[in-house]
């Protein structure tokens, strides 16, 4: 969970500047009519945009041909490296307790002729040490979600709602001695909770947490087990209803067990980015 000094204060220049920049008959009218609650809650459309510093933990088990697999750590035998990844956010509000939420998540790595220092097995093939390979991985996922915010005061809301994570298990390794890969598809409902506070009219605090655990019960029956859960947490400068700049921390975890493959997926650290409403 890095974030570069520099990055900290750009953002804290960009917040500094957009409050300079409010004019001052905007001020006159607060104080001739005082402001009731955060001035960003009265929209239809909001869309953020954000890069997210995340650190990846990847342990992915593929079997093929009845030959087991074993736990292959992307980032440890196949030298996956940590990069700043985007995220694209849109909420429809139709009503001021009604949310459709929409979030495309692009999460891609790759490599070039990494040599193995450990030996495993994917998919069916014996990976020996010192064999050069290289290494694509998409996870990327699409969410759609509806909220309803059960407590609305002009100072913050509480909502609950249900979610359809659509996510991408796609990891392709190519070698010498032949290539091989694992592709999935995995639909994961979830649970969602989500909390908006406003320090002052043009700062607020957001926090919302998404999870949800197969039934111990259906897992012989589906002959598989997963769970997600994710953890994101943020603050708000609005320079004024329309944009705003956001600061913050999230942690997704993804685990699914499918047959004999398997996968444990880890992201964790910093975002920043903007948003704009209608």
């Amino acid at each position: 969970m890095r974030m570069s000094v520099c990055r900290v204060y750009v953002f804290l220049s960009v917040v500094l500047l957009g409050a300079m920049a409010v004019p001052s008959t905007a001020a006159a009218q607060y104080r001739s009519v005082p402001v009731e609650g955060g001035i960003a809650e009265n929209y239809h459309i909001e869309a953020a945009y954000g890069w997210w510093d995340a650190k990846p933990e990847l342990i992915v088990n593929s079997e093929s041909l009845g030959i087991i697999g074993t736990d292959v750590d992307l980032i440890g035998d196949l030298g996956i490296e940590k990069h700043r990844l985007g995220k694209f956010d849109l909420v429809l509000k139709p009503s001021k307790k009604h949310r459709f939420k929409y979030q495309h998540l692009p999460i891609k790595y790759e490599t070039d002729a990494h040599r193995v220092t450990r030996e495993f097995i994917f998919n069916g093939q014996r990976y020996t040490i010192g064999l050069p390979v290289t290494t694509s991985v998409d996870f990327s996922s699409d969410s759609f979600g509806y909220e309803y915010d059960f407590l609305h005061f002009p100072w913050f809301f509480v909502g609950a709602g249900i979610s359809m994570k659509l996510t991408n298990m796609h990891v392709d390794l190519q070698s010498p001695i032949g290539a091989e890969f694992f592709k999935q598809t995995a639909p994961i409902p979830a649970f969602n909770f989500a909390g908006r506070g406003y320090l002052h009219p043009n700062l607020s605090v957001d926090a919302e947490i998404s999870f949800f655990r197969i039934p111990s019960s259906i897992e012989e029956t589906i002959k598989g087990d997963g769970s997600y859960n994710d953890f994101d947490i943020h603050t708000t400068y609005n320079f004024n209803k329309y944009v705003g700049a956001q600061l913050g921390w999230r942690k997704t975890t993804i685990f699914y067990e499918a047959e004999r493959d398997s996968g444990d997926l880890k992201f964790s650290g910093m975002y920043f980015g903007g948003v704009v409403r209608y």
